[in-house]
């Protein structure tokens, strides 16, 4: 027996920051829904953790199953990287897609494509987070017709700024409640248009916000105490009352009779794997190859570390200011490049002085690479050269080795591939942070049996780090290559393998608790609500058990 459901992902929402604000009345909505419903926390995987939650969720399938880990990919054969997009569903579509038997309505889901197998209407990069499609809608000119009437989001493709620079934080802000508010309206508009067995959509906002205002809104940040931020400037929790007054207009647009579900594939706390992974790993790995080396952002362990980079940095942007971190042997070169405006050095200077070299972000960026930002790029001319080298990130640390037959100047026997591996990891179980004293390692996951085990559904990576999470480390010290750092601060919050599930309904009983669950369980509880077959190859299990008849209509 078919039952409607209204279901809305919060992306990336923290359910430690969802709990605190619901206890201290900041988000009455979801309070409310709270009240009334049920609720539990959820679990994703370890490991990438940024990038599998939403396929995870759509598929219903574990990445091992889909073969889909991240967006960026290693062309076969060669020491190339390239975007890939979202995964593209030819195996496993996406739950919803259940062809006549139910009228389905998605609006703004990451990470998704178009499915002939909905009946109903999908709307697709209207303005999520990293939507990894193009925006495109079935019916085709849908996009068009609303973007006409409710305006287009504001940060689609640009949710960001330097956490440095307030001024764009706070303009950033008032986009994304924008962005919430047109949003709304959308919803609202397609949910008065029919009742939809199920209509599914997100909020994007969530993630973007969480990125980038981290530091001023939570204390464990810090830049919290450097930029001295005060209540007013917590851009973090105006976000999320934005969305929980938005989820409010939204569910006063269906029946009584209709389920609501509120849920996130994963969470965010403080960033403590942007500079590991995208910065100390590809130049760690680097001064491990050339022991004599260094790439970038070389000092001395003998010394203190001296003060965060923060000041006087926000005209350059992250990114010039660590490509100002380059090292270069000739003095007044490095005066001037740490000194002059990052147009001006590159005016004088030539983007490289040696071949090969690190690649200048700068000329990525004018040669259209759209991973100039990622620092494991800029190595890429000594990936062939070298026995192990960091792969772009958007979370844990990925390594690639260079294994002969499988890389075309492989330097690692498969003899050797054990081995090596451990040694490697080793080296890097020793890796400090240089503010805390803690080991910066947490794991570090095989993702593979033997070298020959190649299966076409492996993720790039050998190796995978899983770093330390208790501090934002922006200096490391290894006692065998030196340090690396300071290196000024990205994003400053970063993703957790956490989520949650909070659903209310006729039959769901009120102020009740589940078992924790996974991010697995989303599609067949979803699809359990509505009364639709859950297919055997789902990997999860559905969250809440119907004992009771679902009201037909």
């Amino acid at each position: 027996m078919k039952k409607r459901v209204l279901a809305i992902g919060l992306d990336a929402a923290d359910p430690l920051l969802i709990e605190k604000w619901i206890s201290q009345g900041h988000l009455k909505c979801l309070g409310r829904l709270r009240e009334q419903g049920t609720y539990c926390r959820l679990k994703s995987f370890e490991s990438y953790r940024a990038e599998t939650p939403w396929t995870t969720f759509l598929t219903g399938c574990a990445p091992q199953k889909t073969g889909y880990w991240e967006p960026v990919k290693l062309k076969e054969g060669s020491y190339e990287v390239e975007e890939i997009g979202a995964y593209n569903f030819a195996e496993y579509a996406p739950f919803y897609s259940l062809n006549n038997d139910y009228r389905v309505a998605v609006f703004d889901l990451p990470h998704s494509r178009l499915s002939n197998g909905v009946n109903g209407l999908q709307v697709l990069a209207w303005g999520a987070h990293a939507p990894l499609t193009s925006s495109q809608s079935q019916p085709s000119n849908l996009l068009s017709e609303l973007i006409a009437k409710h305006g287009e989001h504001p940060t689609l493709n640009k949710d960001h700024a330097s956490c440095l620079d307030l001024a764009a934080l706070r303009r950033l802000e008032k986009d994304l409640e924008i962005g919430i508010a047109r949003r709304s309206a959308i919803c609202q508009d397609l949910l008065k248009r029919e009742d939809w067995d199920l209509f599914l959509t997100a909020f994007g906002e969530t993630h973007s916000a969480q990125h980038y205002f981290w530091h001023l809104s939570q204390p464990n940040h810090p830049l919290y105490q450097i930029m001295k931020v005060n209540s007013a400037d917590d851009l973090l929790l105006k976000t999320f009352k934005a969305v929980d007054r938005a989820i409010e207009e939204i569910i006063s647009q269906v029946s009584d009779d209709t389920d609501i579900v509120v849920f996130a594939t994963h969470g965010m706390d403080i960033n403590v794997m942007d500079l590991p992974s995208m910065v100390f790993l590809p130049e760690f790995l680097y001064r491990v190859n050339f022991p004599t080396k260094v790439g970038l952002a070389g000092g001395s362990i003998k010394k203190p570390p001296g003060k965060p980079i923060t000041q006087g940095r926000v005209k350059r942007g992250p990114i010039g200011t660590l490509w100002s971190l380059k090292h270069d042997s000739h003095p007044l070169k490095r005066f001037l490049r740490r000194n002059l405006p990052t147009k001006v050095f590159n005016a004088l200077m030539p983007f490289s002085s040696q071949s090969p070299d690190l690649i200048s972000p700068f000329k990525l960026q004018a040669e259209s690479n759209p991973l100039f930002y990622q620092p494991a790029v800029w190595y890429q001319p000594f990936w062939s050269q070298m026995k192990a080298f960091a792969l772009p990130s958007f979370s844990e640390g990925y390594i690639r080795i260079n294994l002969q037959g499988r890389e075309p100047q492989g330097i690692v026997s498969p003899s050797e591939y054990d081995e090596f591996c451990e040694q490697l990891s080793q080296q890097l179980l020793k890796l400090i942070d240089r503010r805390t004293g803690q080991p910066m390692v947490k794991d570090i996951i095989r993702t593979r049996g033997s070298a020959l085990d190649n299966h076409s559904k492996l993720p790039d990576a050998d190796l995978v780090v899983i770093w330390q999470e208790n501090s934002v480390a922006d200096v490391v010290d290894s006692p065998d290559y030196g340090r690396i750092g300071p290196v000024p601060y990205f994003r400053t919050g970063s993703h957790r393998s956490r989520g949650f599930f909070l659903a209310k309904g006729a039959t769901i009983p009120p102020n009740s608790t589940l078992p924790d669950g996974h991010t697995l369980d989303l599609a067949p509880t979803i699809l359990n609500l509505m009364g639709a077959t859950i297919p055997d190859y789902l990997d999860g299990k559905s969250l809440i058990k119907i004992n009771t008849p679902s009201l037909q209509y």
